[in-house]
Order: structure tokens, then C-alpha cells, then sequence
């Protein structure tokens, strides 16, 4: 590719001060500076402080490559089979630090690149980096080194692209990613039907970074996506449900859910579920999942933590319901058919989205323990109060009182209970203690005096 001139912002033309950045990050950036390589600050992190928002981490980028970064680092451990990533281990964190690499993906044969980053000497080629894309051009390994330009270019978007360069605290612009941050404007770099075939995630990221940023999608890049939205599935199901995890837990659960349900990505991660969302149920559209998703961003904006098992619940909630409502009908009592409702529900997505089995195991159990918290006190509150996911059972009915205007008395009853000292018991999932037998004295023989007597 031809060099790109790149707009350069000098330190007093941008907000980003060294004070803003991560200690750590700072250490690295300098170390690398300071063995002669070239180290920028990259991604979300330069687009979150140029926002004024914290970030979350901080991603660095170099041209040393990874075997040099892991000799320079003595806490450095080397992941990742489609691009060889650092990850260097501090005491609260964990700096990442990538290779610059190339984008010439099109024009250098998988073989061409087993001459790059080859030690003097080295014959075998197990490290070696190389391009590895499947027949329809999703991109399976990406290890070709390159050039600081190159990899501006290989980011997905714009406003990701921009380098804080620590040798003189300007920022490095190659793509026009500072014009759409200042736009509020998610645009692809390059053709974005070539980048989503190269990673369909891609298309996830788009709508994450607009629902999480209020920023909108850029028009190509939008018609793209609704063209494209159904191959998200190529990626891997367990790849798919951490994307969602991060979607949902981002604090605009809810814009994101009307955006995926508008792209068509809803439908291709959920399909089962989507249609019964299209289906109207007494001629009334289903508002459940916007209500629980808005109530999950209140949580999060609150300062608390909602776990995926919580997430879940809410989300699909009147689904499995109504799944379990058809069971019980078939016969089954209540326990069990929320078990086969959840089972179902399982079975459905795992060929798109993969949950872990404890998440799906602690949904089932938050929704059987609906029937326990409706039966006021009933037998050993205290002990079913100290049961593992019980404030996720309670949250689950606080939400549902909400929406119902039912069992707010309920909610209040366990609340206070859990806020009165209760007596010490065992805790669920403690070893029993074992109860110590009393030894029984033995009694000491009795002399028989009438021995010896005349």
C-alpha cells in the first residue's frame, strides 16, 4: 500500500496527558521507548480520554515483536493463535501490547511470510507468522507484521484508529478518525462488506460502540451491516455470547437491544426467540425485554453489579415462562418444568450463542425460586435466605413486582427478614461440622472386701 500522510496533533492541540493514562501502561510505553522501538497508545483507550470518559483499559502498540517484548518483560505472557499478542501482568491490571501489523492481506501469499520475524538461524516455522483466511475471506490467522500506517488501517473503525505517540505526546490521525469522534460517527475503515466478511464480529462491535458512545452509524456502513447482519453466526457460539455479555453490561443494554433488533443481528443470534418477539400475544407487542434491559442499565448506572445468570433471566424471562407454563400444562409440576423450559431455551441457542453451563444452571435456579419466595415465611426462611443466587432470586421478583404492580409485600417481607440478625447456621456448601462423640467414662473395678475375711 502507498504511504498514507497522517495529521499529526501536537501535545498542545489535544486533551491526553500522562497523568490520565494508567502507571503501568506509562512504565511499558517508556521501556519500549527507551530500547529504541517505536510505542503508541491505541484504540479505546485514546478515544475515551479524547472523550473525557475513563477507560477501561489501555492497549499499546509496537513494532518490537513478541519474542523481543517477552525478553524485555519478565511478567509477559504470549496468547493468541490468529495474531501473537503480549499481555503483560501487573498487580491490579493487565497492559496488552501487539506488533504493528500489516494490511497486506490481499496482496502476500501465506507462504511469503514465513521469511518475517524469522530469528537468524530458526528453520521451523510453528511461530512463525503468517495469513490464514477461509474460502469466503473471514480472516482464521492475521500474524504478518507491518507498519505503523498498515496497522492503522487493519482497525475496524475510525475512532479506534487514533496513536497517542509517547516519544513526544502528539496524536497520530491516519484514517479521519478525529473528524468522526468529533462527529459522534461510527464508520468502518475501508469497504465495509470486506471488513465485516473478514471478522462478522465486526457488526456487534459497530452496534456496541453506538449504543455505548450515543454515536450513530455511518450510512455505507449501516446498509452494510443490514445486508450482512445474518452471517454473524459464522463466528464461534462461545465467541458470540461473550459479545453479547459485553453488548448487555455496557450500561445501554437497552438502545442496543433496538438496534440489534433493527440490523436483523437479533434475529440471527436469537432466531427462536426473535420470532416469538415479532409474534403479538393478546394483541399487545412484547415490552418485557425493554423494560428488563432499561431496568438492568438502571442497576449498572447505580453502581451495581448484575451477573449474566441475573442478565439472563431478566432478559428471556417471560419466555421461559411461557415455556414452562406449556410444560406444566403437559403435566409436569412446577420445579420441573422451569427445569425443561430452560433446557429447551438451551437448546435453542447453543448452535448460535453458547452459554456456560453455570449460567444456565443459575437461571433455572433463580426462576424455580420464585415459587419458594412467594410462600411467606414458610420453612426455614433463614436457611433459604443463605442459599447461593438468592439476591439474584430476589432481584429477579423486585423487577417483576415492578412491572406487575404484584408482590411488592413479598419483596418487602424478605428484605427486612434479610436485614434482622438471624441465629448462626451453616452456611449452604460448608462442610458439616461433625459433632463430637462424648467418651464414656469407664468405671474403675469395685474390690470385693469380703475377700480375706475369716
Amino acid at each position: 500500500m502507498e504511504p498514507l500522510k497522517p495529521l499529526i496533533i501536537p501535545r498542545a492541540d489535544h486533551t491526553i496527558s500522562r497523568r490520565s493514562l494508567s502507571p503501568n501502561a506509562v512504565r511499558v510505553l517508556y521501556r519500549l521507548k527507551d530500547n529504541g522501538f517505536t510505542a503508541y497508545l491505541v484504540g479505546g483507550g485514546v478515544r475515551d480520554l479524547l472523550l473525557g470518559r475513563e477507560p477501561k483499559d489501555f492497549d499499546i502498540v509496537t513494532n518490537a515483536t513478541p519474542v523481543q517484548i517477552k525478553k524485555m518483560f519478565r511478567n509477559c505472557r504470549l496468547i493468541g493463535r490468529r495474531f501473537r499478542l503480549a499481555h503483560l501482568h501487573f498487580h491490579d491490571e493487565i497492559v496488552e501490547v501487539a506488533t504493528f501489523r500489516s494490511a497486506r492481506l490481499d496482496d502476500m501469499p501465506a507462504d511469503e511470510s514465513l521469511s518475517m520475524d524469522q530469528p537468524e538461524g530458526r528453520t521451523s516455522t510453528s511461530d512463525v507468522p503468517r495469513l490464514l483466511k477461509s474460502e469466503d475471506g473471514m480472516v482464521l490467522r492475521d500474524n504478518i507484521f507491518g507498519t505503523p500506517e498498515e496497522d492503522a488501517v487493519r482497525r475496524d473503525f475510525t475512532v479506534n484508529a487514533l496513536a497517542y505517540n509517547i516519544s513526544d505526546f502528539s496524536l497520530i490521525d491516519y484514517v479521519g478518525g478525529l473528524e468522526d469522534l468529533q462527529r459522534g460517527v461510527i464508520r468502518t475503515i475501508g469497504d465495509p462488506a470486506v471488513r465485516f466478511v473478514e471478522d462478522p464480529v465486526r457488526m456487534i462491535r459497530a452496534v456496541r460502540f453506538a449504543a455505548m458512545l450515543g454515536f450513530s452509524i455511518e450510512g455505507t456502513t449501516w446498509h452494510t451491516i443490514l445486508e450482512l447482519g445474518a452471517t454473524v453466526t459464522k463466528a464461534s457460539p462461545p465467541r458470540l455470547y461473550e459479545e453479547v455479555l459485553k453488548l448487555l453490561l455496557l450500561g445501554a443494554a437497552e438502545r442496543t437491544y433496538q438496534l440489534l433488533r433493527q440490523s436483523g443481528i437479533f434475529a440471527a443470534l436469537f432466531p427462536h426467540f426473535s420470532r416469538w418477539l415479532d409474534r403479538e400475544s393478546d394483541g399487545f407487542p412484547h415490552t418485557w425485554v425493554g423494560k428488563a434491559l432499561d431496568h438492568v442499565d438502571v442497576l449498572l448506572q447505580n453502581g451495581e453489579k448484575v451477573q449474566p445468570p441475573l442478565l439472563f433471566a431478566l432478559m428471556f424471562g417471560q419466555y421461559l415462562q411461557e415455556k414452562a407454563d406449556r410444560f406444566r400444562k403437559e403435566g409436569l409440576p412446577a420445579h420441573p418444568a422451569v427445569n425443561a423450559a430452560v433446557a429447551e431455551f438451551m437448546g435453542e441457542v447453543s448452535p448460535t450463542v453458547q452459554f456456560p453451563n453455570r449460567v444456565a444452571i443459575l437461571m433455572r435456579d433463580i426462576l424455580t425460586s420464585q415459587y419458594r419466595l412467594r410462600k411467606i415465611p414458610g420453612r426455614h426462611p433463614e436457611t433459604f435466605a443463605t442459599r447461593h443466587g438468592f439476591a439474584e432470586a430476589l432481584a429477579y421478583l423486585r423487577f417483576m413486582a415492578n412491572v406487575t404492580g404484584e408482590d411488592a409485600k413479598i419483596v418487602n417481607w424478605w428484605e427486612k427478614f434479610r436485614l434482622e440478625p438471624q441465629p448462626e447456621i451453616q452456611q449452604e456448601g460448608e462442610p458439616r461440622q461433625k459433632r463430637r462423640r462424648r467418651r464414656k467414662r469407664r468405671k474403675k473395678p469395685s474390690q470385693d472386701h469380703s475377700e480375706g475375711v475369716d
